[in-house]
């Protein structure tokens, strides 16, 4: 098979597609490789980009670039390419993630290809809001659409019930107060927030300031706040939700390869509900301490290990937040 065009021109385009997934405080901790001989793109793990405060085991860290593999196959989709993925292809090398191969061009009929394709406007439609939402009630019908998505990579997604909710979101404060205090976690969120004009003009990754949204007057929402105690010039104050809409991602083990699986499902979930008009964040606070992490799931259902806590709702979309240039995460070999 001839890949020349894709060579010269789409492989950068793809991998930029690929880029524009979320990963935790926007740390971008991929890097690609095509090998053109093989029609082969390789998904790296950037261990530099790593945490070892809030993601000792890297979990994190697998779901974000597992969110950059389920964008770049619903970049390949949209231009018309069938691919064939493997997890976790080299044993002796756990950094390499994911292999992409290029099987041909993609059937005409109805099938896995088709259905991600139509996913491919949300990608770069779709941005963390730490901003209020309103309380609008998202129809089960939606909420239906969104667990199958889930399921259709492997992992499940739920919507829990009140005494859940509340549990998830006296989790979250818990852990906020423990991050408050932990010199060496605060120190880690310090590296990746980008404050002031000329911080966030140099930025390629990290969380700016205009993305932080409004401070919480009240509201149990759970958003994380970046700027903790310091001030940030001309930020307002909002009320955020009381009664937040939550929902819960997980799989029934644990290791990278159900990271992976993870990863990949929460973007479809993502991109899923940026279609149906739904803003989203992601909420991992209580994810980052193991203690608490367990108690996240509920334990009438069959879902192992809580991997993501999201946000959903009806309000404003958040903005765009940079990207790191695709020369620094792109080989061509």
């Amino acid at each position: 098979m001839s890949v020349s065009a894709l060579e010269t021109a789409a492989v950068p385009a793809l991998v930029e597609d690929a880029a524009a997934a979320p990963s935790m405080h926007n740390a971008q901790p991929w890097r690609f490789r095509f090998l053109r001989a093989d029609d082969v793109f390789q998904v790296y793990a950037d261990l530099e980009r790593a945490m070892p405060q809030a993601d000792p085991t890297t979990r994190c860290l697998h779901l974000g670039c597992a969110a950059a593999l389920f964008n770049l196959r619903t970049a390949m989709a949209h231009a018309g390419w069938a691919t064939d993925t493997e997890l976790l292809p080299d044993p002796a090398d756990p950094r390499l993630l994911a292999v992409v191969r290029l099987t041909g061009p993609a059937p005409t009929e109805r099938g896995v290809v088709e259905d991600l394709a139509p996913l491919y406007p949300a990608i770069r439609r779709r941005h963390t809001s730490r901003r209020p939402f309103t309380d609008e009630v998202i129809p089960h019908a939606v909420k239906d659409a969104l667990s199958a998505a889930a399921l259709l990579e492997g992992a499940r997604l739920i919507f829990p019930d009140p005494w859940h909710i509340h549990t998830l979101l006296d989790l979250v404060r818990d852990a906020e107060g423990r991050d408050a205090t932990d010199a060496a976690a605060s120190e880690e969120l310090r590296r990746w927030i980008r404050v002031g004009q000329d911080a966030v003009r140099a930025a390629s990754d990290g969380v700016p300031d205009y993305a932080f949204g409004p401070r919480k007057l009240y509201g149990s929402a759970p958003v994380r706040d970046f700027a903790g105690r310091g001030a940030v010039p001309g930020r307002e104050a909002a009320a955020f939700e009381n009664v937040p809409q939550l929902a819960v991602l997980g799989t029934t083990s644990d290791g990278p390869r159900d990271w992976l699986l993870a990863g990949q499902a929460m973007e479809r979930v993502l991109l899923e509900a940026t279609l149906d008009g739904l803003a989203t964040s992601l909420t991992s606070q209580a994810l980052e301490w193991p203690e608490l992490r367990w108690t996240l799931r509920d334990p009438q259902s069959a879902m192992g290990f809580v991997q993501m806590v999201l946000r959903l709702g009806y309000g404003p979309a958040g903005p765009g937040t940079p990207r790191r240039p695709v020369d620094e995460i792109l080989e061509i070999a």
